[in-house]
């Protein structure tokens, strides 16, 4: 879900508004879901559209536009601590909420709870413009400082800059696509000694107490030649059902594609596939696999995992079911179980060196010495060509990835209305994209060089095409409009400040315009009314500055230009 920051400020002021003291806003800093420690089905990343992302970086305007609010609240810190609010009412959708002291202090909230109609409305014998959803902050009972609709604070395009893996030992340009890979190929099924054998299906989670998302399940069957679905070159189907989270099924050591079906709401699925079995003994490899457990909710300590029925329709019109039947059992994989992720016991199994790693091959780690990636930003390992997974960096656990796409039925906007009652239905992005391409992979894992790097694939990927992505803020942008306020008693100029990040300054004016602009921040474009003197005033007051501010004044922009227009200041500037 992603809630406009105009939404999350409304709630908030309202909330204070209110007679409200502390607000959680879970999250206000995204973080990591490192290693195992995501909750059930919950993706690596655990951001959450957060106003400070999970690599550190503000995501503007959120960060900036709360920060504002959160300015404006502080202003009348003392005077909501020490009266009650008197409540007035301003329209059918209007009110104010009066806070006042015996030492004459004096802070109103209006509000207009409308979600269509902006409005006027008279406080004090005092004219106020209040857009729709939007709560204005007077800390002195008289002026602005704060709405939460009209946002003032800069915006900040980030982008993910891809480079190639570099060798350690190599001199190789940045472009150059030559890796050096290790890999070891996992046994399909049981690995040296068998846990157990037990008739019958047991719960993954009894079983393997959370030391390991794995538990291999394994069980044979011989048909004879003449079995009809060997004469008529027919595929059996195999039916499984889980209580969770997912698995991989393999037949006579191969891979086998099937579809799986989750039911509602919960991580209950049923996996079906066409099967290649043949005459004499079939080996039955299925490994079960957790993703997360349940951390929240009534009675998650009883959730169970693993699967509950193993069937093959097929045979003679006939159903087999082998839930009952004996089952070898064996916790975890072996390239786990020996910790090959930790640079302390590489020489725990016998590595493969290639330049040319095996692609879409199930079960395998890969193994990689690396260098740090350039520059000082942040920095995320993009998987996209990967199947799914877990991957390390010097023994640290990045994390579990999964190149799982979001469903292309879900209901996504381009442009969300921040307007009215928000629910998390409500500004979906990312139809039909994976859930997470990038993984965070904070700096201080890294060394200058000789950084292992080390992948477990489960399904199938290309590693050749794994790549490290720095988070840059490439552009920032503001935009504002004149005379905005619409408050009788303000006379203060609109302005837009932007800030590039430490170390870095604005190095190009991609886009300037005073009048009639339109579109958004990275894609704006010149409207019928514009001041021809925009670029080059921006670029004086802008260029080879860390931070700048950019007055709406008479003087620096035509203000009579297009007078019957309602005119907006729209600009984006590059850091470097």
């Amino acid at each position: 879900p992603h809630r406009p920051h105009q939404d999350v400020a409304f709630s908030v002021a309202r909330f204070i508004q209110k007679g409200g003291s502390v607000h959680n806003y879970y999250m206000y800093h995204g973080g990591t879901n490192f290693g195992r420690t995501s909750g059930d089905f919950v993706t690596t990343s655990y951001d959450y559209d957060a106003p400070i992302d999970e690599y550190g970086l503000p995501r503007n305007p959120k960060w900036g536009h709360l920060k504002e609010l959160h300015e404006a609240i502080m202003l009348c810190e003392g005077v909501l601590l020490n009266s009650d609010p008197i409540n007035l009412s301003l329209g059918p959708s209007q009110e104010a909420d009066v806070y006042a002291d015996s030492s004459g202090a004096c802070a109103a909230f209006l509000s207009n709870t409308d979600n269509a109609t902006d409005t006027t409305v008279v406080f004090r014998n005092v004219s106020y413009f209040l857009p729709a959803w939007s709560v204005s902050i007077l800390s002195d009972c008289k002026n602005v400082v704060f709405n939460t609709a009209k946002v003032s604070t800069q915006t900040s395009i980030i982008e993910m800059v891809p480079e190639y893996l570099q060798q350690s030992d190599s001199s190789a340009d940045e472009g150059s696509k030559a890796l050096q890979w290790d890999v070891f190929k996992e046994m399909t099924g049981i690995w040296g000694e068998a846990n157990f054998v037990k008739s019958g299906l047991v719960d993954h989670l009894n079983t393997t107490k959370d030391t390991t998302d794995y538990l291999w399940y394994t069980t044979s069957i011989i048909f004879s030649e003449d079995e009809e679905f060997l004469r008529t070159g027919s595929q059996p189907v195999l039916l499984i059902e889980s209580k969770g989270h997912t698995l991989h099924a393999f037949i006579n050591q191969e891979l086998v594609q099937g579809n799986s079906t989750y039911s509602t709401g919960t991580l209950v699925f049923s996996f079906t596939a066409l099967i290649p079995l043949k005459a004499g003994k079939n080996k039955i490899d299925l490994l079960s696999m957790t993703v997360g457990l349940p951390s929240a909710g009534p009675f998650y300590e009883w959730t169970g995992t693993g699967l509950t029925s193993v069937k093959i329709k097929g045979f003679n019109n006939r159903t087999l079911d082998f839930s009952s039947y004996n089952w070898t059992y064996k916790i975890g994989v072996q390239g786990e179980d020996l910790r090959i992720y930790n640079p302390d016991n590489l020489t725990n199994v016998n590595w493969t060196p290639t330049s040319e790693p095996p692609k879409n091959q199930p079960l395998t780690w890969y193994k990689a010495v690396v260098n740090e990636p350039v520059g000082d930003e942040p920095i995320g390992l993009d998987m996209l060509h990967m199947g799914k997974g877990q991957a390390w960096l010097n023994g640290e656990p990045i994390g579990r990835y999964w190149d799982k796409r979001s469903s292309i039925d879900d209901h996504c906007v381009q442009e969300c209305d921040y307007r009215g009652t928000f629910n998390q239905q409500k500004c979906l992005t990312g139809s039909g994209e994976p859930t997470q391409r990038w993984y965070h992979v904070p700096r201080s894992w890294f060394k200058p060089s000789g950084n292992i790097l080390v992948i477990f694939e489960e399904k199938g990927g290309d590693p050749t095409r794994i790549r490290f992505s720095r988070r840059n803020i490439s552009s920032i942008c503001g935009l504002v409009a004149a005379d905005e306020d619409g408050n009788e008693s303000s006379n203060s100029n609109a302005t837009i400040h932007l800030q590039c990040p430490k170390n870095r300054s604005i190095s190009t004016v991609k886009f300037a315009s005073f009048g009639t602009p339109t579109g958004k921040c990275g894609s704006f474009r010149m409207g019928d009314c514009h001041d021809p003197n925009s670029t080059s005033f921006v670029e004086k007051v802008c260029l080879n500055k860390n931070k700048c501010a950019i007055e709406l004044t008479e003087t620096n922009f035509n203000k009579g230009l297009c007078p019957d227009a309602t005119k907006t200041l729209a600009v984006e500037v590059t850091c470097s």
